[in-house]
Formats: C-alpha cells, structure tokens, sequence
C-alpha cells in the first residue's frame, strides 16, 4: 500500500482552501484536487459554514459572448494569458492569480463583479476545447471572446460598438473604454 505524502497533502487542502474562498464550487475542486469528495464537502463546510451549492454547473458558452460577460471574460482571459505566456505556473495557479488581479482591477475601477471563479474556470475550459476563441477588435485592437464558429474577419467589439440593449450599463462601458484609451489594456 502506498502512503500518501503529508505535504502533497498539505498543498491539495492549500488549494481547495483558496479556491473555496474565491467562491468555486464543487466541481472545480474536484477537478482540481486529489481529495475525495467528502473531505472537500466538510473543508467547504469548515470555511464557507454552509454546504457547498448542489447540481450541475449552469453555464453554457453563450454567456461568455453576451455583453457585459465579454468584456470581464475578455479582461480576465487577457490576465491569464499574460501570467500563462509570462511565468511557469500550472494553469489552476494561473486561474487563481488571474481571477485576484481581475477583482482587483474590477474593485479599482469600482466595476461590478460579473464573473465568478467558477465562470472563469469554465472559460478556460471552453477554450482549450475550442469552443470558444479569442480574436482582436479591428478598432481598438483588443482581443476579445467569440464564438469559434463565428466569422471573426472584421470583429468590432462591445466596447466600441457599444449594443443598444446595454441600456444603464452603457455608464460602465464608457468608463472601461476611458480606460482603454489612457493606455490600460483589455
């Protein structure tokens, strides 16, 4: 019988333990740990205080090209590209760095949160199988989630083809696209 090593261990609990305090569920940490299920229920229950939410994941690829989920999809998925390209890290590391510095820069910039650990998880997810993809905006040059399927010749982006239907939070693209134009890279 093999032993198992305290200290793998020790950063298996580690990582669940940060996950769990970002807000992932369930699943990710399953699909990120060697623990066994029911140690990551009673150390989400330990940290959290309540069960971790049940059922499936509710996310499909369509949320990631809608307005306001694209451009903080497109902002993290830039994040991690960049630690990706810059540093040897394993990719849930980089998901955990990027998703900080996503909050922070979202916290700055007083934005709202819209999307979870979870949500981000499943965007690198549904682009490494392809699903999705990034291409740039011919106007400002910043690299953006689509559809892989779509037509990417000639790709405005949300941010400078603002949709009608954005209503309120046109306030919120505004300022994102005042970023942008001050040298701040989406």
């Amino acid at each position: 019988m093999r032993e198992k090593s305290l200290l793998s261990e020790a950063r298996q609990i580690q990582l669940a333990t940060e996950l769990i305090k970002l807000g992932a569920r369930l699943q990710v940490l399953e699909a990120n740990t060697e623990l066994s299920r029911e140690r990551l229920v009673r150390l989400y229950k330990e940290i959290k205080g309540v069960s971790p939410p049940k059922g499936m994941l509710p996310y499909s690829e369509d949320w990631f090209t809608s307005w306001q989920p694209n451009m903080h999809s497109s902002l993290f998925i830039n994040i991690f590209n960049y630690i990706i390209k810059h540093s040897n890290v394993h990719v849930i590391d980089a998901i955990i760095k990027s998703y900080k510095l996503y909050l922070e820069h979202i916290e700055i910039n007083q934005l709202p949160r819209i999307l979870s650990l979870t949500r981000a998880w499943t965007l690198v997810r549904f682009l490494e199988s392809k699903v999705l993809c990034i291409v740039p905006c011919i106007k400002c040059n910043g690299n953006f989630i689509v559809h892989s399927l779509e037509i990417h010749s000639g790709h405005i982006c949300g941010l400078c083809n603002i949709p009608s239907r954005a209503g309120k939070t046109k306030k919120a693209a505004s300022h994102i696209a005042a970023k942008i134009e001050q040298g701040y890279a989406i």
